[in-house]
């Protein structure tokens, strides 16, 4: 008897996952984390709008989700002043990033991206037989002019750039990146992931065209909406593009309660504006926790922090393990020379408490090894 006979492509494919889950460390170590501070999430919650918008829902999750998004774009349209044509909801960037890839990416297509960067993104280009060309950080920038540079120099189908930065929470200025897309090759798509950009200074958002046919950009409700868990995100740009998600996207993958949720998030902005000063004093917390243990803290415009532990890679990851040990769940890049540091969550008072009471055991511990 013979098994499923896999594509080539698939059987070329490590059989690996681009993050392993707090919940599977959890598992691992046999105990709940005290502080879970390293998956970008929003600690502080959904609105609670939302969350009476989801509870409600429940009672009709007998029903498919709107296979058109409808009232959720529509909303999205009025909140960007832009038409729903411009808009298309899927599971999360993650998902949509899968979509965007299967119609513009074949086996051998170049891509671009950055040495360090998002790895979902790498994750499918390989799915789908890309061949990945990748540029490295800039002073802990990614760098737009280098990316688009090398996208020239191979052809790339799609470049990759967030704004601000994950893992780094680094960012350049919306101004920048508009001027510098002027040495995007013919051709090209760029793929602005701007999933941290309600975190960030004013300025930050590309002030692009909605009719651009250079660019797509990528927004969600993970982050400071607080609703990773129910996966929702959008992309915007030119009606033919978003058109072309209908050819591949999964029509009944946006969960029903999800819908109604970020409907409600949307139009809570007293809430938005309430953690996004909750996440301005988190940072500033996180800043003074590293300078106490005679850390640097970056610059951030993001809902989370890396701290610079003044090493290289091997000593970061130590000092990773020793929090991890102490129960306190963190994560750090993985690309030198970014990888001397450790990436920490914005999160309540409470958890960054946690956080402050184990780390200087944490660099005892990595600094005898």
């Amino acid at each position: 008897m013979t098994g499923p006979r896999y594509t080539p492509l698939a059987q070329s494919l490590p059989s690996t996952v681009p993050f392993v889950g707090p919940e599977t460390q959890e598992r691992q170590r046999g105990a709940s984390f005290v502080a879970r501070l390293g998956a970008n999430e929003s600690i502080f919650g959904p609105s609670p709008s939302a969350t009476q918008a989801m509870a409600h829902a429940a009672s009709e999750i007998w029903m498919y989700g709107d296979p058109e998004n409808h009232d959720l774009r529509h909303a999205l349209a009025d909140h960007h002043g832009v038409s729903p044509e411009n808009i298309v909801v899927g599971e999360g960037i993650d998902g949509l990033l899968s979509y965007l890839v299967r119609l513009i990416v074949g086996p051998g297509d170049a891509v671009v991206t950055s040495d360090g960067a998002y790895p979902t993104f790498n994750y499918h280009v390989a799915g789908f037989g890309g061949i990945l060309h990748k540029v490295p950080y800039s002073g802990d920038h990614e760098d737009p002019s280098a990316l688009f540079a090398k996208a020239a120099e191979v052809g790339a189908k799609l470049v990759y750039l967030a704004n601000p930065d994950n893992p780094m929470g680094s960012w350049h200025s919306g101004a920048d990146i508009v001027a510098a897309m002027d040495a995007l090759p013919d051709g090209c798509l760029l793929v602005l992931d701007e999933a941290y950009v309600e975190c960030a200074p004013e300025g930050t958002a590309a002030p692009v065209s909605i009719d651009d046919p250079r660019v797509i950009r990528m927004r969600t409700f993970s982050k400071v909406y607080g609703m990773a868990g129910a996966r929702v995100g959008y992309a915007m740009g030119t009606p033919d593009l978003i058109a072309a998600f209908n050819k591949v996207r999964n029509h009944f993958g946006m969960n029903r309660a999800a819908q109604a949720g970020a409907l409600a998030a949307l139009q809570d902005g007293a809430w938005l504006e309430h953690v996004q000063a909750q996440i301005a004093e988190a940072r500033a917390r996180i800043g003074t926790i590293a300078r106490e243990n005679g850390l640097a803290a970056l610059p951030s415009a993001t809902n989370f922090v890396a701290i610079d532990c003044g090493r290289d890679g091997d000593f970061a990851k130590a000092v990773l393990d020793a929090l991890v040990a102490q129960g306190i769940f963190v994560r750090m890049p993985f690309a030198a020379p970014q990888n001397r540091c450790i990436r920490v969550s914005c999160g309540p008072a409470s958890d960054l408490d946690a956080f402050a009471a184990a780390l200087p055991e944490a660099l005892a511990v990595a600094r005898v090894r």
